[in-house]
Formats: structure tokens, sequence, C-alpha cells
């Protein structure tokens, strides 16, 4: 059942929200077993959570569109009781979390019930899905292949339908490379639109949260709920909250699409360049849009990224540097290393490609770009032959997510139901049109060319 039908069950008490709970715990304990999404599964505080909700329903009270909703979190989120991880070794040391991410809190406020925390890669610099401390999360498609990262847990548990809903973080692609692997939507919104507060940092300008699901309306119910300032994060913006579920039906009449051109058309195996093909033609995009020095950003994503990241983990490199996964150990040594000119060209050179892209808005409403060069590929793969050239998979399964997520725009990416399997195309908007973004995935959701696929490797 989707987040919607869940919750309007368990409204009207066609279903109890323990019923539901103990369906998921079940799909969970029966599932997780070939997919390693979960790292911790809060089975008491989810049973307690819907008995709650069930006991506030019975008293005539209001409980939330997401009443009795499963829902787990990325384990870089702060979780009441569990010590945060980031999917390292070395934070298992942290005492346990005092206060939930306000995430986690605005979805419990909304109805929803916390099932776990998920597995990912570790401190979140990773596209693969694999975790050497936890191992890898698996696609619930293939189990042979990769999930994405860094959120693969994320993307593991609601490609498999362990929970209809669950939240990641995006710094460079970490929401939408899962949901192109895992066959589901997720959604990369505005810099600053969700709050952080309470969860671990990665690369603090680049750092986004959001909600990946298996439609375009649980997503849009997940995202509603987790709006609105919050003092607690520097970052998050002060506008009010702007939903969007309400909008979903006004569908894209009026809507400008393109499709990004140049730097994305290259670099892309054949099923990407189908799934382009597939919602161009039934958004009418027949206009293309060229994103200015797409490569520079990327290269200057990479600068940021590891540079930022390496300042905050200098300590821990320096302390227990033989607990790090040896592959972000060496990306973090690397980035302190990186000389402070090339930071100061790199934060230029993102001002003036923002303004330049912004500059394509004000013709077009959406454009529409790759968000992985290929199908996940197998655990494990350390190379695939792009353009002729063989490149390391780790390095450059983000080559279209880094350049967007480089500027802070809101990105939707939807799944395309190829055989055998699913991949996914970045729908992008301007800043703050997330409404924007949701309303064409919805369209293509309406007309089939974007779908979440069953899980086939259950």
């Amino acid at each position: 059942m989707s987040a919607s039908e869940i919750a309007q069950a368990v409204v009207a008490r066609k279903l109890s929200a323990v019923e539901v709970t103990e369906a998921a715990l079940a799909r969970i304990g029966k599932h997780d077993k070939i997919l390693n999404s979960f790292t911790d599964v809060t089975a008491e505080r989810a049973r307690a959570t819907a008995s709650e909700i069930d006991a506030a329903i019975a008293a005539g009270k209001s409980v939330g569109p997401l009443a009795g909703v499963p829902f787990a979190v990325k384990n870089l989120f702060d979780v009441k009781g569990l010590s945060t991880r980031a999917g390292s070794k070395i934070n298992r040391d942290r005492p346990p979390a005092v206060r939930d991410a306000t995430l986690i809190e605005r979805m419990e406020a909304a109805g929803a019930v916390l099932a776990g925390a998920l597995n990912m890669g570790e401190y979140a610099y990773d596209f693969t899905g694999e975790n050497v401390h936890d191992g890898p999360s698996r696609n619930p498609h293939d189990p042979s292949r990769m999930t994405g990262g860094s959120s693969g847990g994320s993307g593991s548990a609601v490609g498999g339908g362990l929970v209809p809903i669950a939240l990641g973080s995006d710094t460079n692609g970490s929401i939408r490379v899962p949901s192109s692997f895992c066959g589901i939507f997720g959604l990369k919104p505005t810099y600053g639109r969700l709050s952080r507060a309470r969860s671990y940092p990665f690369v603090s300008s680049l750092d986004h949260l959001g909600p990946f699901a298996r439609n375009v309306s649980d997503l849009a119910l997940a995202y509603d709920a987790m709006q609105g300032p919050d003092a607690d994060d520097a970052a998050c913006t002060t506008r009010p909250v702007e939903p969007v579920t309400g909008l979903l039906a006004q569908g894209i009449g009026g809507l400008k699409v393109a499709v990004a051109d140049d730097y994305f058309q290259k670099s892309v195996f054949p099923e990407a360049r189908e799934a382009i093909a597939r919602v161009a033609k039934a958004l009418g995009a027949t206009e293309t849009a060229v994103i200015p020095e797409a490569a520079r950003a990327r290269a200057a994503a990479y600068i940021i990224t590891t540079t930022e990241g390496a300042s905050l983990h200098l300590d821990r490199l320096r302390q227990r540097p033989e607990d790090f996964d040896p592959a972000v150990r060496d990306r973090f040594i690397a980035g302190a290393m990186v000389p402070a000119v090339l930071v100061d060209r790199a934060q230029k050179f993102r001002r003036w490609y923002r303004a330049k892209v912004l500059e394509l808005f004000r013709s077009v409403d959406v454009i529409v770009a790759p968000a992985t060069p290929c199908v996940a590929p197998k655990i494990g793969q350390a190379t695939f032959v792009l353009d002729g050239v063989e490149l390391p998979v780790r390095a450059n399964i983000g080559i279209h997510t880094q350049p967007i997520s480089f500027i802070g725009l809101p990105v939707v990416a939807v799944p395309v139901p190829l055989e055998p399997m699913p991949i996914g195309v970045q729908v992008i908007a301007a800043p703050w049109r997330e409404d924007v973004a949701l309303r064409v995935a919805a369209a293509l959701e309406a007309m089939g060319v974007a779908a979440a696929p069953p899980p086939r490797g259950l």
C-alpha cells in the first residue's frame, strides 16, 4: 500500500496503525536479510508510536496526513537512543542521541511511525551503497547489483517495499543516484528548504535532506510534512511552508520543458539515453538547454566536497586512520592537501555558474537530464567504459548529479522502468519551485512513463 492509502485506512479505522507497523516489521525481518537496508530496527519505539496513534484516533483526535505510515531514515539522522553512525566505525563510540533530528520530529508530528535507521556509505562520501563496516545495501531488483549511494539503504528499503517512505541526504547526488538504481522517486529540495538540524554533516555548503517514495503523491506528502523554518539549522530558509500536494493535479499545461544538452548528452549508456528520450517525448520537450561549463562545475564540486569534508574529519584522520574505509580515508587525506587557491577559485566559479544557470529558467520552467549514466552496476564493480574510456565506477556514477547539487537546485528523480533494470531521470526546476518539478513528475507518472516497478529480486 502507498503511504496515502495507509493513512486513509488508518484514519477510517479499516486498519490499525499497530497492524500496519507489525506488517512492516515482518517485511523487514523477512527481506532485509537479502537487502541489508537497515542497521537498526526500532521495533519497540514503532509499536509504542503506533499504539498512541490508534488511541488518538479512537478518542476522535486528528493524527495527521501520514497516520500510521512506516518510514525509516539514513543513519546520519539523529534518532533518540541510537548512536548516529553516519555509516562509520568510529561514530559507533558516540553516546546515543538525546533528541531526534528535526525532520523525524516533523514526520512523527504528521502521524508517521519510525521503523529504524538505514545503511549508508561511510560519512556519506560514496556513490555505490557499499559499506565496508556493515556490508553493501543490495538492489531490490537484482541483489547482485549496487543500490547507489550514499543513501543506499534508503533506496533499497523503499524500492524493496519494506517501508513506503525513507529519508536520505544528497550532497552530490546521494538521493538521486539510489532513486535511479532502485527504481523509485526521490526529491532533493532547494538548498536550505528542509532543516538539517541534528543530522551528521558531510559538506555543509552542499548538504540537502529529502525523501524517497514509490509514487509522487507519497513524496509530496512527506515533503509537505517536513517543510518549515528551523532556527536550529542556520541554512534553513525562513520562507513560509509552501504545500505542494494540492498542486500535483494541475498537470503541466503552460510549463515549458527543455532537455539538457551538450555535457548531459555525453558519457551515457544507451539505457540513459532511452530514458531521456521517453521522458522528453511524453512531455513534448523539443527544445534543448545548454548548461554552461557543467564539466567545470563538477570539478569545482569535487574540490569543495573533498576539502570541506576533510576539514570536518581532520582529528579522526590523525587519531584513527585505520578505522576508516580506506577509499574514504584516502579521499579525505587528498582533500586536506588541496591548495587554498583552488578552493577560492572553485567558490568564485560557483557564484558565476549559479547565475548563468538561473538565466536558463527565464525561458524554461524545467530541465530534464540523466540521473545516472547507467543502470546499477554489479556490487564490487570497479570500472566501466564510457565514451570508449575505461573509468572508475565510484567516481563517475554522479557525473550528471554533481553539477546540479553544486548550486542547490530542486530536483525530482523519476524512475523509468526499463528492462531488466530501471534508471532515473532528473527533473530540475528553479530555486524554491519544487512544486513545478513535482507536477512534472506526477504527469510522467500519470502517463505511465515514470513508475516504480515491483521488486524483482525478492
